[in-house]
């Protein structure tokens, strides 16, 4: 018997490829400080827990399969708060973000269409072009330049008949880099005159760390219908596990086209629905103090990262990630080595190799990806680990 060949392209997570080995560290007693994946570990809003705690249905029905129209109603009000302004017909809840991807590359593209992305991305994005057939292109990013977008020319030179979007991640994952104001109207003129898609990951507009505004890709005026937004309530409100996300459009084709196939999964979670409905009232001062938290975590991890021998991570502007450069031969086999070979104080490190980002094999060879989503304390024992770790690897290379 054999498997798909579309199985057989699908990458491992780069995120979660090394799990393995973090989990034979546990069982022989190690404590594993996890900076891989942006799961938080701030407590989800009481309101919200609450919710959960008093779902008084007789029967947990299906939803519809756009969601329901109380919570569709209660975003759009939230939306409005950016600038963003949408009818509850113009958003369908999905099963996470992940979902609303996915739908989104079903229905707006076909086998063999081009989706260009910056690199590096979140490594999902592969994944699910590969599922639909597509193809992703990339425009270089470099960690040397603070991971800014470079000139138009960049994306021209990627753009062919077969192109037919282009995917950003705002404020980005797995960089924490913000798109300014200059480089929002940059893409809408790339978009428009090619007459493509702009698939926009807003999910981490929460967690903005600087005096820039934040630009979504609805307040680009001339292609409302070229925008496809996704969002999830994963990260703002410390809910990964409820799976509820969003894709928003004002194009009607594409969200009748999207209605399809969320017609054939059913319908999104009934109980997260619930608790995504709830954690929309809550009260300001929980959002503004997890912001403050991240953003004191960010300050701590850079500072921290930055005072390591040969390490430099530039500053992130957004999301709760950084990619750093380490001083190491090979960043993949240094991650591993950590967690199967390395202990200090009874304990290691897990980190992302940041080549799981990229398009190209060897490309980011020497980076990680970090999330500072551990209280400071942990962030500091992490910092010490990694510092240790970094002086003893057999494949160091001096700086």
């Amino acid at each position: 018997m054999e498997i798909s060949q579309r199985a057989l392209n699908m990458p491992s997570s780069p995120i979660r490829k090394l799990a393995k080995y973090a989990d034979d560290a546990k069982r022989n007693g190690v404590h594993v400080y996890h900076l891989n994946i942006g799961q938080p570990d701030i407590k989800t809003p009481q309101c919200a827990l609450d919710a959960l705690k008093n779902v008084d249905r007789e029967i947990l029905e299906y939803s519809p399969s756009d969601g329901y129209l109380t919570l569709r109603t209660k975003m759009v009000k939230y939306y409005a708060e950016y600038g963003i302004y949408l009818s509850p017909d113009e958003i369908i809840i999905t099963t996470g973000g992940s979902e609303a991807v996915l739908f989104a590359f079903l229905a707006c593209l076909s086998p063999g269409d081009e989706v260009i992305v910056t690199d590096p991305f979140y490594a999902n994005y592969m994944a699910f072009a590969i599922s639909v057939g597509a193809v992703i292109k990339s425009v270089k990013t470099r960690i040397q330049d603070g991971f800014r977008l470079p000139g138009v020319e960049a994306f021209e030179e990627q753009i062919t008949e077969k192109t037919k979007a282009i995917l950003i991640c705002n404020p980005n994952n797995p960089t924490g880099y913000l798109y300014t104001r200059k480089e929002m109207l940059q893409l809408r003129d790339i978009v428009k005159k090619h007459n493509l898609y702009l698939f926009s990951d807003e999910v981490y507009r929460e967690f903005i760390y600087t005096g820039m505004p934040y630009i979504s890709a609805f307040h680009l005026d001339g292609i409302e219908d070229n925008v496809v937004l996704f969002d999830s309530v994963s990260k703002r409100y410390s809910e990964c596990g409820i799976r509820i996300g969003c894709l928003c459009t004002k194009n009607k084709k594409v969200h009748d086209a999207v209605m399809k196939f969320c017609q054939a999964r059913l319908s999104p979670p009934l109980i997260g629905q619930i608790v995504a409905s709830a954690s929309i009232d809550v009260q300001k001062d929980y959002l503004q103090g997890v912001y403050e938290e991240y953003l004191d975590r960010r300050n701590f991890l850079i500072d921290g990262l930055n005072k390591i021998p040969g390490v430099y991570s530039p500053i992130p502007m957004g999301a709760f990630y950084t990619v750093a450069s380490l001083p190491v031969d090979d960043a993949e086999k240094f991650c591993i080595w950590c967690l199967s070979d390395f202990r200090y104080q009874g304990a290691t490190v897990m980190l992302a190799p940041a080549s799981g980002f990229y398009t190209e094999p060897g490309e980011g060879r020497q980076e990680v990806r970090i999330a500072y989503v551990l209280c400071k304390e942990d962030l500091a024992k992490a910092l010490d680990i990694l510092a240790k770790a970094l002086e003893t690897y057999p494949g160091r290379i001096e700086p």
